[in-house]
């Protein structure tokens, strides 16, 4: 499963959610998003979920600096 950036920003909008809510949010949709990849997925899947799990780490990084960079760090290795 994908999630485009309109579900992601709405997440990350919400005003009843508290921060760490949001954040645990983010890391279980990628969390979901990875356990979805597999043997047969295609470089273009797998490009996706990078490309998607950076979006949610932005978004993670303007709550957690300190998380959120990183994160970011992590994934661009």
């Amino acid at each position: 499963m994908t999630y485009t950036n309109e579900i992601i920003d709405k997440i990350f909008n919400y005003k009843t959610y508290s921060n760490k809510k949001k954040i645990d949010a983010g890391l279980e949709m990628i969390a979901i998003m990875r356990a979805n990849l597999g043997i047969d997925s295609t470089k273009q899947e797998k490009e996706q979920v990078i490309k998607t799990s950076r979006y949610i780490f932005k978004h993670i990084n303007k709550i957690d600096v300190d998380l959120g960079k990183s994160l970011l760090r992590h994934i661009d290795k």
